[in-house]
Formats: C-alpha cells, sequence, structure tokens
C-alpha cells in the first residue's frame, strides 16, 4: 500500500509540475512545491493516526463527529466569498495564503463515527441474540439501526448542501451505502432501501429533462443543471458551459498511446492541475500512462479490501468500507467526468489532484487502515507508553462517557 501511495505522489508531483511550470514559460514552481509540502505534512498526518489503536479510535469517533460538525457550521460564516463567487461553492475558509475545505476533514469523522454506531449495533446485537431472532424481531432491530445510521448522516450533509457542494455531498452518501452493506443488516432493510434509492434517482433524471421548475424550487442551481447538460451534449455549447469537458475530451485524446511528453500541451483545460488533472495525465502520457495510474488505483483499493477481510471486527470492517468507498466513488468519479462518462462535480482525483485538504484528508484515510496492521498484536501497556496514544486519549476523556452513551 505504501508502495501505491508513493508512485501515485510521483505522478502528482511530475504531472502538476509539467502542467504550472512546464506548459508556460514563466512558470513557476510554487504550486509543485506546496504539493510536495501538503505530501510531507499528509505523511505526518497518516504516521500519526497509524499509532492509533481500535480502542483509542473508537472512543475518538464522537469527539472527532462533534469537531468536524463545528467546522462545517463555522464554514457557512466565514466562507471564502471569492472562491464562492468563482464555483458557487462555500466551502473554503482561507487562513492566510491556505484555503481550507472542513468538509473533506468531515470524511475522516465521518468514516470513524459511522464504525462507531456499527461496532454498537453488533455489541447490542449479540447482547440481544440476534442469530436467534425471527424474521420480524431481526427486520425491526434492523430498521431501527438503519434510521439511526441515517440520523447521524444527516447533519453534515446537510450542511454540506447548504455549501452547494453536490459532489462532496454524493461522496458522503457512498460512504453511507459502503458501510451499510458491511454493518451486517438484513436484506430484508437493505434491498428496500436500496431500491427507494434508484427510484429517487430515476425520478430526479426524469425531473432533470422534463420538469426543471420544480428541482429549481427545491434549491437545485442554475450550474448544476450546467454540468448535467454539458455532460449530456458536451460539444453541444462547447464555448461556454460544456468548454471544460470538452477540452477534456480533446486533450485526452490527442495524446494518443504513447502522449505527447511532459510539458507539451495543445489543448486548453480550465483547471487541469487540480480536478481536471486526468486530462493532462492522458495529454502528457497517453493511454498508457493513463492506465498505469488506472492500476495503481485497483492495487491501492484492492489492498484496503483485503485489510477489511483480515480484520475480523466489525469496526475495523466499517470504517475500511468507508475509506474504500470514498476513494472508489472520487476515482470513478473523477476520471468518469474527465472522458465524458459523468457530469462535472468537482471532486479530486485522490493522492494526485493539486489541493491541501484533500490530499491531507486521503493520507489520513491511509493511516486510518496502516493502523490495523500497525497496531495487531500490541497490549495496552505497551500502547499506554505512545505519545500520541495518550493524547488522543486524553481528549477523549473530556467528554463523560456516559454523555456519548446517551447521544448514541
Amino acid at each position: 500500500m505504501v508502495i501505491c501511495v508513493t508512485l501515485l505522489a510521483l505522478v502528482s508531483i511530475v504531472t502538476i509540475f509539467s502542467t504550472t511550470y512546464l506548459q508556460y514559460d514563466s512558470g513557476s514552481y510554487s504550486q509543485t512545491i506546496m504539493q510536495i509540502a501538503w505530501f510531507a505534512v499528509g505523511a505526518v498526518a497518516a504516521a500519526i493516526v497509524m499509532q492509533l489503536d481500535r480502542k483509542t479510535l473508537y472512543h475518538f469517533a464522537p469527539v472527532a463527529y462533534g469537531l468536524g460538525l463545528v467546522l462545517l457550521v463555522l464554514v457557512l460564516i466565514f466562507y471564502d466569498r471569492e472562491l464562492a463567487v468563482t464555483n458557487g461553492a462555500h466551502s473554503w475558509i482561507t487562513i492566510g495564503p491556505l484555503s481550507l475545505q472542513p468538509s473533506e476533514l468531515m470524511k475522516v469523522a465521518y468514516i470513524i463515527m459511522m464504525a462507531y454506531l456499527v461496532q454498537g449495533y453488533n455489541d447490542e446485537g449479540r447482547r440481544l441474540g440476534i442469530e436467534d431472532m425471527v424474521m420480524m424481531e431481526r427486520v425491526k432491530f434492523d430498521a431501527r439501526f438503519l434510521l439511526k445510521i441515517t440520523l447521524w448522516t444527516i447533519p453534515p450533509v446537510a450542511l454540506i448542501i447548504a455549501q452547494n457542494d453536490l459532489g462532496t455531498t454524493l461522496v458522503f452518501l457512498m460512504m453511507f451505502i459502503g458501510v451499510i452493506f458491511v454493518s451486517g443488516i438484513t436484506w430484508y432493510i437493505i434491498l428496500p432501501a436500496f431500491l427507494s434509492f434508484a427510484v429517487i434517482g430515476l425520478i430526479l433524471i426524469i425531473l432533470v429533462v422534463y420538469q426543471r421548475d420544480l428541482l429549481y424550487a427545491l434549491g437545485f442551481q442554475d450550474y448544476q443543471f450546467a454540468r448535467i447538460d454539458s455532460w449530456l451534449n458536451p460539444f453541444g455549447n462547447s464555448a461556454n458551459e460544456s468548454y471544460q469537458l470538452a477540452q477534456s475530451l480533446k486533450a485526452i485524446g490527442s495524446g494518443g498511446l504513447l502522449g505527447k511528453g511532459l510539458g507539451q500541451f495543445q489543448v486548453h483545460v480550465p483547471v487541469r492541475e487540480s480536478d481536471m488533472i486526468f486530462s493532462t495525465i492522458g495529454e502528457n502520457f497517453g493511454f498508457l500512462g493513463s492506465s498505469f495510474v488506472v492500476l495503481l488505483y485497483f492495487i491501492l483499493i484492492f489492498q484496503m479490501i483485503s485489510v477489511a477481510f483480515r480484520a475480523h471486527d466489525a469496526f475495523y470492517a466499517s470504517m475500511v468500507s468507508g475509506v474504500v468507498m470514498m476513494f472508489t466513488f472520487h476515482i470513478v468519479e473523477n476520471i468518469g467526468m474527465s472522458i465524458g462518462l459523468l457530469p462535472l462535480t468537482g471532486i479530486p482525483l485522490p493522492l494526485i489532484s493539486a489541493g491541501g485538504t484533500a490530499l491531507i484528508t486521503s493520507m489520513l484515510s491511509i493511516g486510518l487502515i496502516l493502523s490495523i496492521k500497525y497496531n495487531e498484536g500490541l497490549d495496552d501497556e505497551h500502547l499506554s507508553k505512545n505519545p500520541v496514544v495518550k493524547a488522543i486519549r486524553w481528549v477523549n476523556r473530556l467528554i463523560p462517557q456516559n454523555l456519548i452513551d446517551k447521544l448514541t
């Protein structure tokens, strides 16, 4: 896993260098240096998280979730007005030269909170003898749990919707689905729930095509419809709404089998160092280079899933499932939107796109998975001497456990 992450980091640095320096005669090293710095910070963050054992992570979950909600509220008040005018989302807080996106950090907090709730569900199920329940008792028990994790999902999703960030909202829904699949909920609950999601999705598609006024009344914005229109017909209005997607398709297609080489650009693609960075990979490195990146992602996801299968633990399995769904959706959506298979959403490519908070989030998630193997076989006496573990356990003690039990 570390090898895959390192190779993806090298791809990121080289691609950003090509995009921001070699593309222009008066290019600057600043963005490349900044990306290297973010990788360094991310590596430290992953190394810290990696030292946290299951018990410490479990008790820290409600604290992290609460802190994440506070940040999501603050960003609605102190969001960067200039960035909001540019992309329509109120998702960033600017502190000096840095722009932070709290919804990215909330992904990690949400993942471990969902794992916390799943573990509680499994513990209660064992206590009540879930395996011996008749069907209706089991359905009622699982339905209560599904309602519970839905209620815990609504606050972050609602706050992110208030930021006009549809892409991140979809990521949270995918993580929610991933956790449900491994939670142990009976298929008598899961199947109707997902059929309901499918029906809602079909209704939304019909409304987008035939009845947009109703969606406007529900809060949908013009820029969201413009992205859907550009996806359905990327070359229909390539001078305006469809320009970014049309240019991305041209850039990737022009790369051919082997690509044009570093810094060799003939097609201008907006924000190709971040959201549209796959167009740079396609143009510079061609089909083979793009395939190599996709292969690295396949290996990384496979390694994550392998960790989940070896965990034999509801908390760890749910945590890994959330991370896998987050990475998978980011990868599929980003590459899919770059090649015209999916609508544009502004979702970055994990570990490759330029951007600090998203990169830190990816590295923290990697740290969570590495912690499973790192802490295997360590006893509590050994862990209690670790300064990182001691610090987090001290934070956990600030909030009474009986209060957390009542809330969850």
